[in-house]
C-alpha cells in the first residue's frame, strides 16, 4: 500500500530541527531520541515512527488527503540509513571522537534538510540504486 508522500516530507522537516538542535546543543539525549525515531521508521516503516504518528494524528486532518502517493520501500530504507548516521553519531557524541558525532549527525541533517525542503530525499536514491544493481548481478 502505498503512502501519503507529505508524511516523510513532514519527518524529514521535524527530524531537521531536532538534528540541528543536536549540531548545537551536543545533546546525546536528544540524539537518542532521534535515533529511536529512526529505528521505529525503519523498522515499521514511516508512519510508525513518532513524527508518522503525528502526522497522521495532527497535521493531515487539517491539511486534506493526499493527492501524491510513494511506495514506502524507499522511505523505509532512508530511515535505515539515518538510523546509521545516528547511531555513529551517538557513538561520536559519548564514546568520542566529538568530530564522529558532528559529521554523522550533520551529514543526517543534510540529507533531512534536502527531503524536507526540495524533496529530495537521498536515501530513497540509494534504495532505487540498490534495487538497480541487485537486478542487474541477479
Amino acid at each position: 500500500m502505498d503512502i501519503d508522500v507529505r508524511g516523510p516530507r513532514f519527518g524529514a522537516a521535524v527530524t531537521t530541527v531536532v538534528l540541528a538542535v543536536v549540531l548545537v546543543t551536543s545533546s546525546a539525549w536528544l540524539l537518542a531520541w532521534q535515533t529511536l525515531a529512526f529505528a521505529l521508521g525503519a523498522a515499521g516503516g514511516v508512519g510508525r515512527s513518532p513524527y508518522g504518528w503525528l502526522f497522521r494524528k495532527a497535521v493531515r486532518p487539517r491539511i486534506g488527503p493526499p493527492t501524491e502517493f510513494e511506495a514506502p520501500q524507499p522511505p523505509r530504507f532512508a530511515q535505515a540509513v539515518g538510523l546509521a548516521f545516528a547511531v555513529l553519531g551517538l557513538v561520536g557524541y559519548t564514546l568520542g571522537p566529538a568530530w564522529l558525532g558532528l559529521a554523522a549527525t550533520g551529514a543526517a541533517l543534510a540529507a533531512a534538510f534536502l527531503n524536507a525542503v526540495f524533496g529530495y530525499c537521498l536515501g530513497c536514491e540509494m534504495y532505487l540504486l540498490v534495487r538497480r544493481l541487485t537486478v542487474r548481478v541477479g
